[in-house]
């Protein structure tokens, strides 16, 4: 019988208790955190705990180890439990995968009922109007039989139904924002006419949320969908205004099927193929919501829902102000359900290249410290300073500001300050410097230089110097960018690591 690795604090004892199954996914691993900001215990299921090791809320949470797919392995994980949340799936994980999400709902569904659970909730995918099953893909005809399934199960049952959510990690967000942000012109299939009614993710969590407190006698499915409806071609062009691209041209080809269609999206972003061939197969049918009826028990907010270019707005936010480490590093905390996860996939979050170098240096971290503060202007960069001048030229030649700017003092740096052609975005004294390139770029770019102690194998204190270069490209051109500058990066930023510190072993 499973055990919780972790019990609530006292005072949580009287809270109703959740159980969330795919915390370590997309949507289960934002959702958690609305539940314990609504007053819940959780308990999250989940097949590998260690998974669950990089979220900020993983000391708050009860945790059991289980498996859907075993029945045996879920016997004592409901005991207590008021509403389980069922939001997994084998998408992309072989032929028979509709056997396999058959077996799991029943499992599930007999365990919770068998445990007295009060409500299953469970997001499914938004059905196109009047197709039959034998006519749709096997994604979504399989999303349909669990939903049936749980409904079924002898506890009540709120299948919430969505299609496209928009928010930053959604396997379906970040196919459209790929495909958008790669190509400036796009043959593509006939699917991009696809009429859709996406909708944020922060209206999502909300619904899962409130459904736990849904009247005992529900047990049905529910449409959700935003406030538009818009085909595929609209959102990849609304998609390019809100991110700031350049018009996208978008040429219809009817003989790209959607399973060459799939293929040719594997191609061009980083979505798995696997994970690709599923989506691009639900997008041969509408899918539009047919009623709104979760707003009788669920109104919508004043403000209403979240529109299609708030949502994109949303989620490309951590980017636009410069929170680079939101995503790619999981010192910081996420700050709402749209912006990305350190436990996000790979592929998820948008492109960032980076340039990652590390080096240590027999020198005190004070010495070393004295020559990052000190970098820019008089000093220069410390490597190659003729290329660093000709980027300087270059940028100046298209009307940027060039390394005219020097530096405010030439020993002491403070954010906000101007340095050549960067700005001081962030400085901890003796800790870190993060500076935003203000030149000319076809992206986002920052040089991030840090400083630690370190220890040698003779005993000796000493210091270690990281240093990272991070480009978020704005679309095909920033790509370019940046592998027509990769090869040059040994010299600059390599010689850089190199130069940065033996002046500080010479200086100390």
């Amino acid at each position: 019988m499973p055990e919780p690795t972790s019990t609530p604090p006292p005072t949580a004892a009287a809270a109703p208790r959740s159980l969330v199954t795919g915390a370590t996914g997309y949507l289960g691993g934002r959702l958690v955190p609305e539940l314990l900001a609504a007053g819940h215990t959780v308990r999250c299921l989940v097949r590998d705990p260690g998974r669950l090791r990089d979220h900020p809320w993983r000391a708050e949470v009860e945790t059991v180890t289980a498996d859907v797919s075993r029945p045996e392995s879920l016997r004592g994980a409901f005991d207590g439990v008021r509403t389980a949340y069922y939001l997994v799936h084998s998408l992309g994980t072989g032929p028979d995968f509709e056997a396999r999400d058959r077996d799991a709902a029943r499992a599930f569904g007999a365990a919770a009922r068998a445990a007295g659970v009060r409500r299953i909730v469970y997001l499914g995918g938004l059905l196109p109007a009047g197709v039959p099953d034998a006519e749709l893909s096997p994604h979504l005809r399989s999303r349909a039989e669990v939903g049936r399934i749980l409904r079924a199960s002898g506890v009540p049952t709120a299948e919430l139904r969505a299609a496209v959510i928009l928010g930053s990690g959604s396997a379906s967000f970040e196919m459209l924002r790929y495909l958008t942000e790669r190509l400036p012109v796009m043959v593509t299939p006939s699917w991009v006419n696809t009429r859709i009614q996406p909708i944020a993710v922060r209206d999502v969590l909300r619904y899962l949320v409130g459904a736990a407190d849904l009247p005992a006698e529900v047990n049905r499915s529910f449409d959700l969908g935003g406030p538009e409806v818009l085909t595929y071609r609209q959102m990849m062009v609304r998609y390019a205004r809100a991110a700031g691209l350049r018009r996208r041209l978008i040429v219809p080809v009817p003989v790209l099927t959607p399973r060459l269609s799939s293929h040719w999206v594997g191609l061009v972003t980083p979505v798995p193929n696997s994970i690709a061939k599923p989506l691009v197969a639900s997008l041969r049918h509408e899918v539009v919501c047919a009623e709104h009826d979760i707003a009788r028990y669920l109104p919508d907010p004043p403000h209403g829902l979240i529109g299609f270019d708030e949502a994109v707005r949303l989620a490309l936010q951590r980017i636009r102000d410069a929170q680079v480490s939101t995503r790619w590093s999981s010192a910081s905390l996420p700050g709402a359900p749209s912006d990305p996860l350190p436990t996000d996939p790979s592929w998820a979050g948008g492109s960032l290249y980076q340039d990652l170098r590390e080096r240590s240096v027999a020198a005190t971290p004070q010495a070393l410290w004295r020559v990052v503060e000190g970098i820019g202007g008089e000093n220069g960069w410390y490597s190659f300073p003729l290329a660093w001048a000709l980027r300087g030229w270059l940028d100046r030649l298209v009307g940027g500001v060039g390394l005219r700017r020097g530096r405010r003092d030439p020993a002491h740096l403070r954010v906000g300050d101007s340095l050549d052609f960067w700005r001081v975005e962030e400085i901890e004294p003796g800790r870190l410097l993060r500076l935003r390139a203000e030149m000319r770029l076809p992206g986002l770019a920052w040089l991030e230089l840090s400083v630690g102690p370190a220890s040698h194998q003779d005993g000796t204190a000493g210091a270690v110097y990281r240093q990272r270069a991070l480009f978020h490209p704005h679309g095909l051109a920033g790509h370019a960018y940046w592998w027509s500058v990769a090869p040059f990066h040994s010299v600059v930023f390599g010689g850089m690591v190199r130069n940065i510190t033996e002046q500080a072993r010479s200086s100390r």
